[in-house]
């Protein structure tokens, strides 16, 4: 049985992923017995014979790539398991799936990243919403596994939210512009608001720091932004 990480542990997986041969058709391919996460377009062609089924919890769906989510908001509620394929490590529009399911969408059954699931992109599954990732069967063996699950926490703090918990913006205690003469300007304050998380640091923005520490005092935290946010 091959294994899975569900919601931060280790477990053997009962479910099969149905990919369908260049010579299919959706509409007569014949969907094995079990628990399987079936194709979007078999979905699609083939859910009257396959409604039992998913209300039993036995039945899945995995999306490619390029599907958009909205076609299955209709059926998020009797869907206990969707997948979401990733072709290649470099293909990133999974993660953007994930967020629009679990947030736009409101999705709260399980999530699983398939496909070309690598161990360096397990952190930034998870914060974007998936809750099982399957690597394919045999690219890992359980130490290494368990050595991606322990890294979960190298880090502490994060600039982005996760999606269940949207960040509020970093308290501002002043906002300020440094002119080429080293003065301080533009210079504003508003009232200290919770913070999402840590403000990166710039050697370079060492003199703003500084200064606008000397203008406002220590009232919370100090978060300079840029057009990235960061």
């Amino acid at each position: 049985m091959s294994k899975i990480i569900n919601n931060g542990r280790i477990q053997g997986d009962e479910w099969k992923v149905l990919r369908l041969a260049e010579n299919d058709d959706v509409a007569t391919v014949v969907v094995p017995a079990g628990r399987v996460i079936v194709p979007l377009a078999v979905w699609q062609v083939q859910r009257p014979q396959l409604a039992a089924r998913t209300e039993a919890g036995m039945l899945g769906v995995w999306l490619a790539g390029d599907a958009d989510p909205a076609e299955l908001a209709d059926d998020l509620v009797a869907l206990q398991l969707i997948a979401v394929d990733f072709p290649k490590f470099t293909d990133g529009r999974g993660y953007s799936i994930a967020t629009l399911l679990r947030t736009r969408y409101g999705y709260a059954g399980e999530l699983r990243a398939i496909g070309d699931v690598l161990r360096d992109q397990f952190f930034f599954m998870i914060r974007c919403g998936f809750s099982t990732l399957q690597p394919h069967e045999g690219r890992y063996n359980r130490a290494q596994i368990e050595a991606a699950l322990a890294s979960l926490s190298d880090f502490s703090a994060s600039c982005q939210g996760r999606w269940m918990d949207r960040p509020q913006p970093c308290s501002i205690v002043g906002q300020a512009t440094m002119t080429r003469e080293g003065q301080l300007q533009n210079a504003t304050v508003s009232p200290p608001r919770p913070a999402a998380g840590n403000p990166a640091t710039r050697p370079e923005l060492s003199a703003v720091l500084r200064a606008a520490v000397d203008e406002f005092g220590s009232h919370g935290e100090l978060c300079f932004t840029n057009s990235f946010g960061v």
